[in-house]
C-alpha cells in the first residue's frame, strides 16, 4: 500500500521541482535584463519598474528595493480579486527577479557604451525571461495582477488595461527624467513582446506546463 501512494507523490515533487526552477530561471534572465542593460539607463521594462526608476530618482531608493515594494504592493491590491494560490508563483518571480537585479548591478557591468545597444540586448533577454514565465502561468509583476483585476471588474481587455497603466506610467516617468525614456521604455516594450511571441509558440516551449501551482483556470 506504501508503494502504491509514493509514485504519485514522487510525480508530484518531481513536476513540482521542474516548474519551480523554470520560474525561478525566468526571474533571474529578467532580472538580468533589467540590471546589466535597462536599469543602468533607467529605462523602465514595464509599469512597475517605471515607478522603480522614479522611487530612485526621487528617493535614490535602490532599483531592486524599489521593484520589489512596487509589484508587491500591486501584488497584494489585486490578490483579493484574483486568488491567493494564482499569486504564489508571481511572489516567487518579484523576489527572484528584484534580488537578481540588485545582483547583477553590482557584479555586472553591460559590454556596451551604447544606450541603444543597451536596449536591444536587454529587450531580448527580457523577452526570454518573460517566455518561460508565461509557460508556467505567473505573470512577470504585479501590476499584471492589477490589470488582469482591472479587467474583470470592469469587463476590459486585460491587455487594454495593461497598454494604459503603463503608457501612463513611462509618460510620468518621461517628464520627470528625461522624455527620450517613453520612446525607449514602448521600443522595449515591443522588442520583448515580439521575443515573447516567438517563444511562446516555438516547438522547444510548446509543451504543456507540467502542474499549474501558480495559475488558476476560470
Amino acid at each position: 500500500m506504501q508503494t502504491r501512494f509514493q509514485a504519485p507523490r514522487t510525480r508530484f515533487f518531481r513536476r513540482l521541482w521542474i516548474k519551480s526552477s523554470h520560474i525561478f530561471a525566468g526571474s533571474l534572465i529578467q532580472g538580468f535584463a533589467m540590471g546589466v542593460f535597462l536599469f543602468p539607463h533607467s529605462i523602465p521594462s514595464g509599469g512597475g519598474a517605471g515607478i522603480a526608476v522614479l522611487l530612485n530618482h526621487w528617493f535614490q531608493l535602490p532599483m531592486s528595493i524599489g521593484l520589489w515594494l512596487t509589484n508587491i504592493s500591486f501584488l497584494l491590491f489585486a490578490v483579493h480579486y484574483l486568488g491567493r494560490i494564482s499569486a504564489i508563483g508571481t511572489i516567487m518571480v518579484i523576489t527572484v527577479t528584484s534580488v537578481s537585479v540588485n545582483f547583477f548591478e553590482v557584479y555586472f557591468k553591460t559590454p556596451f557604451a551604447n544606450v541603444w545597444v543597451n536596449l536591444l540586448a536587454g529587450s531580448l533577454f527580457l523577452g526570454v525571461g518573460i517566455a518561460i514565465l508565461f509557460k508556467q502561468r505567473v505573470t512577470n509583476g504585479g501590476i499584471g495582477f492589477v490589470a488582469l483585476a482591472i479587467a474583470k471588474r470592469k469587463r476590459l481587455n486585460p491587455g487594454s488595461a495593461l497598454f494604459w497603466m503603463n503608457g501612463g506610467i513611462f509618460l510620468i516617468t518621461a517628464i520627470v527624467i528625461d522624455w527620450k525614456i517613453i520612446i525607449q521604455a514602448l521600443l522595449c516594450q515591443w522588442l520583448s513582446t515580439r521575443i515573447v511571441k516567438w517563444l511562446y509558440s516555438a516547438p522547444l516551449m510548446a509543451k504543456r506546463p507540467l502542474y499549474f501551482l501558480a495559475w488558476r483556470k476560470k
